[in-house]
């Protein structure tokens, strides 16, 4: 009897509630691993295999939540035994509605996960179903406190950039985009709902390929510059390319480059003063030019090994890409070659204080401040270069409540000051 419970364990199960449709798979015991976060962006089309084996393994023999508004238990099998990685439980949820979002035994299950993922399907079910409610708190807390691994594909990536296209009105073309920034298929959502390391002012996208999604894209981000009055970043996939993003913000891609024409692109608005569009309003083209460099693009090739990168703590360290201008002139989207333009993310000048250090790097919960100075102020920045904390004269730090990912921190005493760039496990 006891090895027929087993065996029942390990078929997949649907258990349906008007709310949601469950299918589980595998042992119905949770158990706790030394999991690891990271992020899977993928492109939209079937699975990059290698990509979707780095995901799984960073639950390191941990329970996967798979969360849905359409289709059924495709994902649970392929997880489970497919692709030879120890997992304990694959668990699809179908969502119906907020109502089954919101359950509590389905938070239970989000809560307890090492890893979740994000099917295709319709974006604006996400953001209606687990927007502004406990399922935002959950998935937040898994992602920042938990720090497990989270990802998605098709509308499950394009959820995932800390600003979004929410596909409210439907998708948007090209011609949509850029004829009218403020079409009203151009439903963008700012900094209001996932709050994930490296992807901060990110929108992403997805199908770059099929169809040609560049122009709207940049669009996405004409839109972001505009609306926040800060610049704007994205990172997009061909079909069949997968971006994946370790703890140090290291960005991954997978793809079969060359025997298919596989890329991810990593955008960003040009690091120079006067960098907003020149027309960006309602009704009227789009026009972001800015001498031929409004926005810098990093192409990189997806390789089988995944060789190429580029590093997120500063979006110009790089392997493998090939840089880009893309530009927009009066709804007229162009491309041409250009050079990394090696921005810094965070302009500091600084007199450099004497005898003083500031680590670890990376740090984990702790930050500690040597110096020979007795009265120093230090003020941590976020990526973006936002002051987050101020402390005087403090020795150690506590940093528990900061997610992972690049931090300044400046030390200042008598008008000099230092600034070291530390990355947060």
């Amino acid at each position: 009897m006891r090895k027929i419970t087993f065996i029942l364990l390990l078929i997949t199960q649907s258990i349906v509630s008007q709310n949601y449709t469950e299918y589980a798979t595998g042992n119905a015991t949770d158990v706790a691993t030394n999991h690891e976060f990271g992020v899977c962006l993928m492109g939209g089309a079937s699975e990059n295999d290698d990509a979707m084996i780095w995901f799984l393994e960073k639950a390191n023999g941990g329970d996967v939540v798979v969360l849905r508004a359409s289709g059924s238990d495709g994902y649970n099998n392929y997880m489970y035994s497919g692709l030879g990685v120890n997992i304990n439980s694959v668990t699809t949820f179908v969502i119906a509605n907020e109502a089954g979002a919101v359950d509590p035994y389905v938070l239970e299950k989000v809560e307890n996960a090492e890893a979740i993922w994000f099917a295709g399907g319709d974006q604006y079910d996400y953001v209606s179903f687990f927007k502004d409610n406990a399922m935002e708190d959950a998935l937040n807390t898994f992602i920042n406190i938990k720090q497990g691994a989270i990802g998605g594909t098709s509308a499950g990536m394009a959820i995932l950039g800390g600003a979004y296209f929410s596909a409210e009105n439907g998708t948007v073309t090209n011609a949509q985009a850029v004829s009218d920034p403020y079409h009203n298929r151009m439903t963008l959502g700012y900094n209001d709902f996932l709050e994930i390391p490296y992807l901060e002012h990110v929108i992403t996208d997805t199908h770059y390929d099929d169809p040609d999604r560049r122009a709207r894209h940049a669009a996405f981000l004409a839109r972001y510059a505009t609306d926040n009055n800060t610049r704007a970043f994205g990172i997009a996939c061909n079909e069949y390319t997968a971006v994946c993003i370790n703890n140090l913000g290291r960005a991954y891609v997978f793809g079969e480059f060359p025997d298919y024409q596989e890329f991810a692109y990593f955008l960003q608005t040009n690091c120079v003063d006067d960098f907003m569009p020149e027309t960006c309003v309602a009704g009227q083209p789009l026009t972001w030019s800015n001498n031929g460099e409004a926005i810098k693009v990093a192409k990189i090739a997806g390789l089988y090994s995944a060789e190429n990168y580029i590093d997120l703590t500063n979006w110009s360290n790089s392997q493998g890409a090939i840089w880009e201008n893309w530009t927009v002139d009066s709804g007229s989207f162009s491309t041409a070659l250009t050079v990394n333009p090696e921005c810094d993310l965070l302009s500091v000048t600084n007199t450099y204080l004497q005898n003083i250090s500031v680590g670890p790097n990376p740090f984990k919960d702790v930050i500690h401040i040597n110096s020979h100075t007795v009265k120093y102020d230090v003020t941590i920045y976020d990526i973006f270069g936002k002051s987050i904390a101020n402390y005087s004269n403090q020795s150690q730090i506590e940093t528990s409540n900061l997610a992972s990912g690049l931090y300044f921190v400046t030390v200042s005493s008598q008008n000099v000051s230092e600034t070291f760039k530390l990355v947060k496990k």
